[in-house]
């Protein structure tokens, strides 16, 4: 199947001269959704995992199940203020200005391996950020995995200073 066929895109959104690359058309379609479950799930499982770790929002869509069917724990990263508890955070710059993610303290322990999972790899500013929470956590990022990478706004090449594998199931030209 081929997976950058069933994403949608959507012209001119959130602004003009954007190409939005819109994943709910891969959510609507059980074969392409069980087909991206199933190549992270081929592309991860022979490596020594012991949580995969989540990027709100669309994030969590493929890491549940993924995290389901590798039989691992399953760690959320946030926006800031949206997670109860002790929280540890990291803040990652945007266009205009910075945000912040978080996690809980004990999502990740010592010495875990962990695969972040997000629907779209850009400038790689979040991944980052997730980054820096495993390694605050004192665990080590093994794979960052993506449904969709944006080719040109130099994320692989950022994330590649500590994530070790960076797994695209498809690849497309940003549009910017």
């Amino acid at each position: 199947m081929d997976l950058l066929k069933a994403i949608r895109t959507i012209p001119n959104f959130p602004k003009e001269g954007i190409e939005f690359f819109d994943i709910t058309s891969v959510l609507k379609d059980p074969e392409a959704f069980k087909e991206t479950i199933d190549r992270m799930y081929e592309a991860l499982k022979d490596k020594d995992i012991d949580v995969i770790a989540a990027l709100e929002a669309r994030g969590f869509v493929f890491a549940a199940p993924l995290a389901l069917k590798m039989g691992k724990s399953l760690a959320l990263i946030r926006k800031k203020g949206k997670l109860p508890g002790e929280t540890i955070s990291a803040s990652y710059s945007l266009e205009y200005g910075s945000a912040e993610i978080e996690m809980h303290t004990d999502s990740v322990e010592k010495g875990q391996n962990v695969v972040l999972i997000d629907d779209l790899l850009a400038t790689g500013g979040t991944v980052n950020a997730a980054m820096e929470l495993v390694e605050k956590s004192g665990g080590n990022t093994v794979a960052c995995a993506f449904l969709i990478e944006l080719l040109g706004l130099g994320g692989r090449e950022l994330l590649e200073k500590k994530c070790s594998e960076i797994i695209s199931l498809v690849t497309a030209k940003e549009n910017i």
